[in-house]
Parts: C-alpha cells; structure tokens; sequence
C-alpha cells in the first residue's frame, strides 16, 4: 500500500469525526450566533450544573467540572450539531442511589472517585454498545412504562429536595421515610424562614417566568435575585445555607480509585443509567433533527454521549445525559453548531480560575428550587389519564413503572421499567390478537367478523387468522382455538389459516401443528394455509411438516385457497344469522379488530 493510500484513509477517519467533519464545513455566518448563544446557554449551565451536581449527592463544583468536559467531549465525537449535554435532573437520583450507599464514611472526595467510575462504565458500555451498533435499545423502554418511571422520579427529587428547599435536613433511606421526615420536620416547626421564602420564591419565579415570559432565562434572574437578597438582607446570618466559594481552577487528568468490591453495584447503576441517557438522548435529537432537518443516528449518539461520560469520568465528573431545556435555549438563542457547547465550556472554565466566588452568595434553596422545577418538567400527568382513557393495560403498567420508582427506588424502578416493556411485547405475542374472517359485500379481501357481524361464510370453511409468529409460547393456544372451532356442529371440512401475520414458525410450534393436523384428520378436518411467508414456507419444508400436512394444502392468497374450496365443496356464500356468526376468538385482546387476509388482496369472488 502507497503511503498516499495510507494518507487518504487516515483523512477519510479523521472527517468521519462529527467535530472535525463541523470544522470544515463550518461558516463565517455562523460564528456570531454560536457565540451568543453560547454566553446565554453558560447563564444556565452554571446553576443547573451545581443544582444537579447535589442532587446526585455530590459537591456543587463537580456539576461544573462535568458540565465542561461533556460539552467539549461531545462537540467531538456527538453527531447533533445542536443538543446540549450535561448533568442531568433524571439521572441525578440514579447517582445518587448508586454511589451513596458505597461511600460508608468516605467523604466527598470517595463520592466524586465513585461517580467518576460510574462516568467511565457509562461510557464504555455506551461506546461498546455503539461499535455492536446497538442503537435500538433505547426502545427497550416503552413510552406508558418511561412515563410512569419519570413520574415516580419527578416524586423522588420533589420530596428530596423539600428539606433543602425548607432550611432542614431529612436522614431516610427511602421515599415514605424522607416524606415522613419532611412532615416530622415541618410539624416540630424546624422551618428556616428565610430559606423557605428564598425556596418557595424561586419556584414561583421560575413557574412564572416560564409561563409568562418563555424567552426570559427564568434559571438566571432567580439566581441573580436570590444573590442580591443575600448581599442585601444577610441572609447567610439567619440560617440559610450558601454555595460558598467554590475551588479556584480546574482539575487535574485523575484516574478514580475505587475498591474491587464497587465494581458490581457500579456496573449495575451504569447499566440503568446508560439506558435511560440513551433513551433521552435519541427522544431529544429525534424531536430536534426533525426541526432542523439532521438525520438521527442512534449508534453515533452512543459514541457522542460515551466520549462525553468519558472525558467528564477523568476530570472528577459523572454520568450526563442530553438536557432537552438547556437544548431549546440554545436553539432559541440562535445556535447553529457545537461551536455553541465549545463557548460556554470556556466561559465556565474562565469563571472557575477567574473568579472562583461569583457564586458563593447562591443560596441552597435557590438550587433546591431549580431542581425541583426541573423534576415537574419531568412527570406527565395529562399523558398518564390519556393512558388511562384509551388503554388500560399500558395505563396499568405505567403506574406499575411509578410505584416501583416511588417505593423501591429509582435503579429498581428502571429496572421494572425495562422488564414491564419486554413483557408487554411477550404479553402480546403470547396472547395475540385472533379472528375469524368473512366475506363482506363491496369491500376487497375478507375481514373480521367482530367489526362485521354479518359478514358471509362459506359452509365448512373458516377462515381463522392468528397475528403472531407462531412460537413455543403461544402454540397451545393457535392449537386450543383450532380445536374449539373444529368442535363446530356440524365440524368445519376445511380450516384455512390466513397465515399472512405469521412471521416465523419454531420447531415447538412445527411439531404441535403435526399433532394437530393429525387429531383434525382423524376427525375429517383438514388444515390450509395461505399466505406463508417464503422464509416461513420454507422452513415448514424444511421440517418435514408436509408429511402431515397436505402439500396442496399451501395456497399463495386467501383467495386462491377459497376458490380451491369452493371447486373441491360447489358451496355458497351465506350470511349467517347473529347466533350462527363463528365465535371470534380472543375476544377483547390486543390489537387492531379489522382486518384483511393481506395487503393487495383481490375482490372476494361471486
């Protein structure tokens, strides 16, 4: 190989990073709005990120430190040219709930080693995941089960903010503890004044400001508010806790220490918290991409998102995931590029060796206040009745999702989370949707008897159609239902499968139909299909199941097999009264109750 060939490719990976690919094709019209937007996305970085920081039960500088290493590690290596990372009010509990049961006295310096390593198995599983090019994972999760898991964690941070919102503080291991202590406390009178009216103030103000005046940065004039009170009234003086100064410059590279016995619990947290960034971040960009026209590519935002765990892992950070707030204020300041993210990284880091104490007059109650404004962002309670008026099932699960956060914690609850969603989709392929079908006069291909009670029927034919592969779960039932519509009186000559839904056939489901065939002919029954898949048709050859199974008993469409019937019987159409109608099967299961014998299907014949 020349050393130009060795030259170009090296040149085509270095453009296949999305940072350097922005690089070149970056324009001069562009810069003044990246940088603008940049000073306006700092005003609510900087708050956010210390907010953040503590509700993962960590210093308020390491929100900081975080929130500059993810920006610049995703301008890199992240595909969006506009979402915006960083520390994050739904991954904070999950943090938390991680990392504070293994620091055991070890201080904050313990707490920051931990949650850098849970940043840095963040990232490998998330850059791992993005080399097997595992994006879909993110829909492991259902829409009704994230639901309910956010309500739940929109309860946790809203209950475990309440004691630094109200100048007090709560010792509990759980969610009906820390409300019991939040009552305790508050009934005892250990209410700060000063810190509930910084605290309640600033929820109203943020509340307001977003209603009110949306292209106002509520975060800032909350912030600026609450420092002036403090300057003007002393507030540090009548009990109120203070950010304080917070460390002058920016960590060194530190590779974090941490026992061998950390391991397993931090890989079980990262594991949930890789999942629901992941969930976030593809739900963000997807909603973004589709308003500024990008293109979503789950697998590079993986990579995105493990370059910036990975960079905030090594400098004292933790876990970020994308911020769909601080996303739109960039967007609505004028954001064009990452170039945005690049600015306000700067500006922090300015600040930090500049001018350490700018915020050392902030208030705890004002980043309680953030917080919890940011957790009712969080909770969808217009989207949870919608559940419950329109299917109850996910209404159940979603409410299933929040009590297992509210009550077990947040790292089980996503844990029941993702389980609830692989169960509904087994729940459905195990109990599926199934339906005779009939002829109805003016209306192309044959359909469901339910949706039309009078359709015709030939005598001694049903057409029976199952909307599931049919697999080792769900066999006995196609075989029951077969059964029950064979015990007719008088018995049926043919039962035809619409076998169109039928995606695969198993090997336990191959074997039951040749029982089953066999039991049907003894009793001078006869099953077709129509409409197997050829992948699906080949591997019933393959299995040898047209040794019991009549080979001319295998038809292309649902029409083909009814003419052959109708040649082999001379029988007619009729319409059968209600009481005569088949029995639909699976009667109030899930799924669509109209239906055809398959896409394209020819007009029904005479």
């Amino acid at each position: 190989m020349t050393s130009r060939n060795v030259t170009s490719k090296a040149l085509a990976r270095l453009r296949a990073v999305p940072g350097l690919r922005t690089v070149t094709s970056y324009r001069r019209q562009w810069l003044a709005k990246d940088l603008v937007a940049g000073v306006v996305l700092t005003t609510l970085l900087v708050p956010q990120g210390m907010a953040y920081a503590e509700l993962a039960g960590l210093p308020a500088i390491t929100g900081l430190y975080t929130t500059v290493l993810c920006l610049l590690g995703y301008a890199v290596f992240g595909p969006s040219r506009i979402l915006v990372l960083g520390p994050d009010s739904s991954l904070g509990p999950m943090i938390a709930a991680t990392v504070l049961p293994l620091v055991a006295g070890g201080g904050p310096g313990r707490a920051v080693a931990l949650a850098s390593a849970l940043a840095i198995m963040v990232a490998v599983i998330m850059l791992l995941a993005s080399a097997a090019r595992l994006g879909f994972v993110a829909d492991l999760i259902s829409k009704p089960t994230m639901t309910g898991y956010m309500n739940g964690l929109a309860l946790t941070i809203l209950i475990g903010q309440l004691p630094k919102l109200l100048g007090f503080k709560v010792e509990a291991d759980d969610l009906v503890g820390e409300f019991a202590g939040v009552v305790t406390n508050v009934a005892d009178g250990h209410v700060v004044p000063a810190a509930a009216a910084v605290g309640i103030g600033g929820v109203v103000l943020l509340l307001v400001l977003g209603r009110l005046l949306p292209g106002v940065p509520a975060v800032l004039v909350m912030v600026v508010l609450a420092i002036a009170a403090t300057s003007v009234l002393g507030l540090g003086e009548h009990g109120v806790g203070l950010v304080g100064v917070l460390p002058e410059g920016f960590p060194p590279l530190t590779v974090p220490e941490v026992r061998a016995s950390d391991l397993g619990p931090l890989a079980a947290g990262a594991l949930g918290i890789a999942l629901v960034s992941l969930a976030d971040t593809i739900s963000n960009a997807s909603a973004f991409a589709a308003r500024t026209g990008q293109e979503v590519r789950g697998n590079q935002e993986m990579a995105g998102i493990g370059a910036a765990n990975l960079a905030a892992g090594f400098f004292q950070g933790f876990p970020v995931s994308t911020s769909g707030s601080r996303t739109a204020v960039a967007e609505r300041a004028g954001a064009r590029t990452q170039l945005t993210g690049v600015v306000g990284a700067v500006l922090i880091v300015l600040m930090l060796v500049l001018v350490p104490g700018l915020f050392r007059n902030l208030p705890q109650p004002a980043l309680a206040a953030v917080v919890i404004v940011a957790s009712l962002s969080l909770a969808d309670i217009p989207g949870t009745v919608r559940l419950w008026r329109q299917r109850r099932v996910e209404f159940l699960l979603s409410v299933t999702a929040f009590l297992g956060v509210a009550f077990l914690g947040v790292l089980t609850g996503i844990a029941i989370a993702v389980g609830l969603s692989v169960l509904n989709v087994f729940r459905r392929a195990w109990w599926p949707y199934n339906t005779v079908l009939g002829r109805v006069p003016g209306l192309e291909g044959f359909h469901d008897v339910r949706s039309h009670p009078h359709a015709e029927q030939l005598p001694g034919l049903v057409i029976y159609r199952f909307d599931a592969p049919l697999f080792f779960a769900n066999a006995r039932a196609f075989r029951d239902e077969v059964r029950r519509l064979a015990a007719a009186d008088p018995p049926p000559v043919w039962i035809l499968v619409a076998a169109e839904p039928m995606t695969d056939v198993d090997t336990t489901a191959a074997d039951l139909l040749s029982d089953l065939d066999e039991t049907l002919n003894a009793g001078g029954v006869h099953l077709a299909f129509a409409e197997l898949k050829d992948p699906v048709r080949r591997k019933i050859d393959r299995y040898g199941l047209t040794r019991t199974i009549d080979p001319d008993h295998f038809f292309p469409t649902v029409e083909s097999a009814v003419a052959a019937y109708r040649l082999l019987t001379d029988t007619h159409w009729t319409r059968p009264a209600p009481e005569e109608r088949p029995a639909g099967p699976g009667e109030g299961q899930a799924g669509s109750g109209e239906g055809t014998a398959g896409p394209g299907d020819a007009p029904a014949g005479p």
